[in-house]
């Protein structure tokens, strides 16, 4: 018998740890300050009519989480250029070109980890072609991008396994199924559990302000000339997707790159 409560107790610890480190995907533990949980945050809509369902889809999939409430509002950027807006998210669409990349997500911070503004850039150049032109592969990085602007990183980094069944996973087959790495991969579309106990973790502290704190700036305005634009060649590469800019006025502004397979 107490072989048997040993093992079981061996096998809950065993399934406890696969919980939290599927969980622990803060992205270097940037958030939003604020005074009250949940965080409501601004999302301004700079999107076209391609792209109207999907950035409402991916609001009320973060909105369920007990600690975020995004709240989409008029854009208040030019999408060619996507500048920021203090205070918020701004998320933008239109032919950027083929730089490599489907989506961008850039969050600007003060001296410490705080978010004082963030943009998402959705590259039509790719979601008009053939391969990219589908629900699930607009879900998937719609909705991946947007979370990077509140703080949330991957679960997994492999194009080529599994599915996860969130939207914080590679893949090269985002509605999962038949034709993917497996016939029962379940669809990247959309965040999990884990997505939200791992906002919970990040938010469940309070700062001393609502908002972003700090003091942000917008577009051209910055003290640094900086007009959101990404500049990745001229950024300090961090790894793979992720690049710095250190700004004079002490900030920094980083980009999450969500790059085209091959």
């Amino acid at each position: 018998m107490g072989k048997v409560l040993a093992f079981v107790g061996v096998m809950l610890v065993s399934v406890a740890l696969v919980g939290t480190a599927l969980a622990n995907h803060s992205w270097g533990g940037y958030h939003w300050s604020r005074s009250a949980n949940p965080l409501v945050l601004n999302v301004g809509d700079n999107v076209d009519s391609r792209w109207d369902a999907y950035l409402d889809g991916a609001i009320a999939d973060w909105s369920a989480s007990t600690v975020l409430d995004l709240n989409k509002i008029s854009g208040g950027t030019n999408p060619a250029s996507c500048g920021p807006t203090a205070g918020r998210i701004e998320v933008c669409n239109g032919s950027y070109g083929s730089t490599g990349w489907l989506g961008i997500a850039q969050i600007w911070l003060t001296s410490g980890s705080h978010i004082t503004q963030a943009t998402t850039k959705l590259n039509d150049t790719y979601f008009d072609t053939p391969a990219y032109n589908t629900p699930p592969w607009r879900r998937l990085v719609a909705c991946q991008e947007i979370a990077h602007d509140f703080g949330l990183d991957h679960q997994d980094e492999n194009f080529n396994n599994p599915n996860l069944g969130t939207c914080m996973d590679y893949t090269n087959d985002p509605d999962g199924g038949a034709g993917g790495a497996s016939s029962s991969d379940p669809s990247n579309e959309h965040p999990n559990q884990h997505d939200y106990a791992e906002l919970v973790t990040i938010y469940s502290h309070l700062d001393g302000a609502g908002g972003g704190g700090g003091k942000p700036c917008h577009g051209r305005k910055c003290p640094n000339g900086f007009d959101g634009a990404p500049s990745l060649s001229q950024a300090s590469k961090a790894n793979g997707d992720v690049y710095v800019d250190h700004l004079p006025n002490g900030g920094r502004r980083v980009t999450h790159v969500f790059w085209a397979l091959g």
